[in-house]
């Protein structure tokens, strides 16, 4: 977050530099930019563009303004508004082409702000500044990637794992083969078993059941009591 925010103080550091020959307009707008008055600002760069479309200082500062109040990509807009105007001095392009970093980086376009940096330091190559976003954004490059690499390898390993379920499934699901060299009965020999021992439980249930008539009898004898009572 501390770096964020130094890469915020940029922007405000090369803000309001370029208004030497401008309007009333932005004049105005430059000293309610320097009271944070960054709304109002916007309205007097603005009216400025309307009087003056190519001028470079009112495309910029406006950008300025405009990533002030956290409307990034509006500001992006300007500043390539202003880079578009090519002007002579290079300084004010290495400005705008910082500011375009600045604008990118915010928005989570390491790749692209990195690129904006590079051509700030190939017009101002003494600007620390802008090196220091460069280096801080290379930097947060290298840290995605590295992290997408983890997740990459992680998601590889779940589809291993995933491949090695869907196999130990298949073979779960499988239906039970017996061996070959088992032996299996003829069916016309179970039949035969099954008639032979029908006939020998039918056997036993009638011995069964005469051995339990006579066993009720006998109790139905024995179990006769008296039904006189003495009072």
């Amino acid at each position: 977050m501390k770096k964020i925010g130094y890469i915020l103080m940029m922007c405000v550091l090369t803000g309001t530099v370029f208004a030497q020959k401008e309007s009333d307009d932005v004049r105005r707008g430059n000293r309610l930019y320097k009271a944070s008055k960054f709304t109002e600002a916007e309205i007097a760069y603005r009216i400025g563009l309307q009087k003056n479309p190519k001028s470079f200082e009112a495309n910029y500062n406006l950008g300025n303004a405009l990533f002030r109040q956290k409307k990034y990509s509006e500001a992006l807009t300007q500043y390539n508004n202003a880079i578009s105007l090519q002007p002579k001095e290079k300084e004010k392009l290495a400005a705008a082409f910082h500011n375009t970093g600045n604008s990118l980086l915010v928005d989570k376009k390491v790749e692209e702000s990195i690129k904006a940096y590079e051509k700030a330091l190939k017009n101002n190559p003494k600007d620390n500044d802008t090196r220091y976003n460069l280096a801080y954004a290379q930097a947060l490059l290298k840290k995605q990637n590295k992290d997408k690499n983890k997740n990459k390898d992680k998601n590889k390993d779940k589809n291993k794992d995933k491949d090695k379920n869907k196999d130990q499934n298949k073979d779960q699901k499988k239906p039970d083969q017996k061996p070959k060299d088992q032996p299996q009965q003829p069916q016309q020999q179970k039949q035969q078993m099954s008639k032979e021992n029908a006939q020998q439980i039918l056997d036993a249930l009638q011995q069964d059941e005469k051995n339990a008539q006579d066993k009720a009898k006998k109790q139905q004898v024995r179990g006769v009591k008296s039904a006189d009572k003495n009072w």
